[in-house]
Order: structure tokens, then C-alpha cells, then sequence
């Protein structure tokens, strides 16, 4: 009978520690999402400097007239005289998130304006990065050193002022792509899974897309690839994973570019 017992008494502890640990997430992404409300609550719901508001005109543009017309879209009031043509040149993943954040909040009769939508892009991707961040040290640590370091990076002052509510640049959303990122890289190592080596690849097109350090990704999993070269399994490992990644991540982008294009 012991045996049952100590059985049922484990699964209870887990199952409330689970419980316990989404909680404590929870409670993590607002603070999160709260702490860079303060100019809103303060001041009042505005577009903060210059590449944010530029980025809330694409987003207006976007957002009237449709995809189409925004890739072959030439602003003439951008970089006067000469213009420019802003489906060529801008990194397209913060307008298209919150575009299609407000489409779909439309679409559930919510009708919230783009400003509004724009300017909590970034809170809402902050605590969405938190949770990311649980997921990216809990694979390497556990669930303790998770939830810490989703707090440590709630409230670091450095991502809290790139990540502020009317601070809508490419940041915003591409913080959050490169934690997830190298979250899949991890359980791709670890699992060896086709399924993660895809979402690895679309998790990276999308931070392509977001935001120009996207380059730290294409170095630091290279070197990390070369590092494991000391432990033979581990090696092979990383070689499978970022082949399975690269060869994905380039479908993925001619994909991207044939509709780019």
C-alpha cells in the first residue's frame, strides 16, 4: 500500500507545482505588461520618437489599404526628397504583427484603433518574452532558474526602456523571437525533433523579418555548433539540428520572398 500512496502523494506535488508555476507566470506577465505602462498612466497613450511613429504611419498604411499595396508602397515624405520605397526596405515583422493584431481584434467586433493597438505592442510582447524566457532555462535548468530569470528579465531596466508602452520599434517584437528562437534551437538539440527543427526555422524567418540583430543568431549557433566539436554525440546532434533549421529557414525565406516579390 506504501507504494500507491508515495505514488499519489507525488503526483499531487507535481500537479501542484505546475499549477503553482503558472500562477507565478502569470503574475510575472503582468508585471511585465504593467511596469511600462507608466508614461501612458502619467502622460497619456502616444507614439513615442521618431522610427516608432514612422513605423505606427506604415502600420496605418498597412492596415488601410492591405498587404498588397503596402510591399509596393513609395513614400514620397520619407527621406525627402528622394522617397522611398518601404516594402523593400523595412523590416516587416512589427508591422505585420500588429496589423494583423489589429485585424483580428476587429474581426472579435473589438475595435480598437491602430495607435491603440500599436502602442501596447510592446508591453504585450514583453510579457509573452518573459514566458519565453521560462521556456528557454527551464529546458537548460529547470523550472526554478525559469520563472527566476522570466522575473529578472520583466523587470531589467535595458529591455524596459526599449520596450516601454508608444515605444513601438523593431525591438518590440523581435526580443521575444530571438528567446524563442534559441529556446527551439535547445529542444531540438535535446529532442532531436523534426517538429521543433520547424518551428526553430519559422521562429528564425520571423526574426529575420523583425529586426537586424538577427545576426546574432546566424553567429552564436555556428559557434556553439564548433564548440561541440570536443563531444562527439553532442556534435552530431548540433550538425543535424542546424542543418534540419538552415534547410527549413531557407524554404521558409524563398517563400517569404517569392510573396515579397
Amino acid at each position: 500500500m506504501a507504494a500507491p500512496e508515495n505514488a499519489t502523494g507525488s503526483s499531487l506535488r507535481l500537479a501542484f507545482g505546475n499549477v503553482l508555476s503558472f500562477f507565478i507566470l502569470l503574475l510575472i506577465g503582468v508585471l511585465a505588461f504593467s511596469i511600462r505602462l507608466f508614461s501612458v498612466i502619467k502622460y497619456e497613450r502616444v507614439i513615442h520618437e521618431f522610427d516608432p511613429y514612422f513605423n505606427y504611419r506604415v502600420t496605418q498604411y498597412l492596415a488601410k489599404n492591405g498587404i498588397y499595396d503596402f510591399w509596393n508602397w513609395f513614400d514620397d515624405r520619407t527621406w525627402y526628397p528622394l522617397g522611398r520605397v518601404i516594402g523593400g526596405t523595412v523590416y516587416p515583422g512589427l508591422t505585420l504583427t500588429a496589423g494583423t493584431l489589429w485585424w483580428i481584434l476587429n474581426s472579435l467586433n473589438i475595435p480598437l484603433s491602430v495607435e491603440t493597438v500599436c502602442v501596447f505592442t510592446a508591453p504585450t510582447f514583453s510579457a509573452i518574452a518573459a514566458w519565453a524566457t521560462f521556456l528557454l532555462t527551464k529546458e537548460v535548468k529547470g523550472t526554478g532558474a525559469g520563472l527566476t530569470a522570466a522575473a529578472l528579465l520583466a523587470m531589467v531596466p535595458s529591455y524596459i526602456s526599449r520596450s516601454v508602452a508608444g515605444s513601438y520599434d523593431n525591438e518590440a517584437v523581435a526580443i521575444f523571437a530571438l528567446i524563442f528562437t534559441f529556446y527551439l534551437y535547445i529542444k531540438t538539440l535535446n529532442t532531436g525533433s523534426l517538429f521543433y527543427a520547424t518551428l526553430n526555422a519559422i521562429a528564425y524567418f520571423y526574426m529575420v523579418c523583425s529586426w537586424g540583430g538577427y545576426t546574432f543568431i546566424i553567429n552564436l549557433i555556428p559557434m556553439h555548433v564548433l564548440l561541440c566539436v570536443t563531444n562527439w554525440s553532442l556534435f552530431l546532434s548540433a550538425v543535424h539540428c542546424i542543418c534540419s533549421t538552415c534547410c527549413l529557414g531557407n524554404i521558409v525565406s524563398l517563400i517569404g520572398a517569392s510573396c515579397w516579390l
